[in-house]
């Protein structure tokens, strides 16, 4: 069997996750504009809604996991959500310092009417697949999602230093 330009990349775009990130860019400006343009919420911040949505009364540190955020951008998320009056932060019973989080009346009206047009942005992009395409796309996603989490949990690369401009120490023979 040939090998694929994925599996054998040559260039910068072969690479599966500069393909990925272009996709998600070029799809995602969609989105994009719909949540800002139209209801003047970020991405981030449909992120949070979007999940509240389904899941109302999340922990504000299983909100940052549960969206892939770190915990300070899921913060001014919420923070602004909650000026915007469509989020609501409940504190913790046992710890004030637990906030759980929920939607305002306004928070879930804005959610049921952006979702449908989210997921017809979805559907347009897939619509070029034939169903069995989009399944095994969906089954593709799901193994590559959990070899990425298994992969990361094991791998020894540093974390940049974002205080000090995200540098590391430059390496022999490299010019900055």
């Amino acid at each position: 069997m040939p090998s694929s330009r994925l599996t054998d990349p040559q260039a910068l775009d072969d690479l599966l996750l500069y393909r990925l990130g272009r996709l998600a860019a070029t799809a995602g400006t969609m989105v994009v504009r719909l949540c800002e343009g139209r209801y003047g919420i970020t991405r981030r911040e449909w992120r949070a809604l979007a999940w509240l949505g389904q899941q109302d009364g999340v922990l504000s540190s299983q909100l940052a996991d549960c969206i892939q955020l770190d915990r300070a951008r899921t913060s001014r998320a919420v923070t602004s959500l909650v000026a915007k009056g469509l989020l609501h932060r409940v504190p913790g019973q046992a710890d004030r310092r637990e906030v759980c989080l929920t939607l305002t009346v306004a928070g879930r009206a804005l959610y049921e009417e952006l979702m449908p047009q989210v997921r017809a942005i979805n559907r347009d992009l897939l619509a070029p697949l034939r169903s069995a395409q989009t399944q095994a796309l969906d089954e593709a996603l799901r193994r590559l999602q959990a070899r990425a989490e298994r992969l990361a949990a094991q791998s020894d690369y540093p974390k940049a230093d974002r205080r000090r401009g995200g540098r590391a120490a430059p390496r022999a023979g490299l010019a900055r």
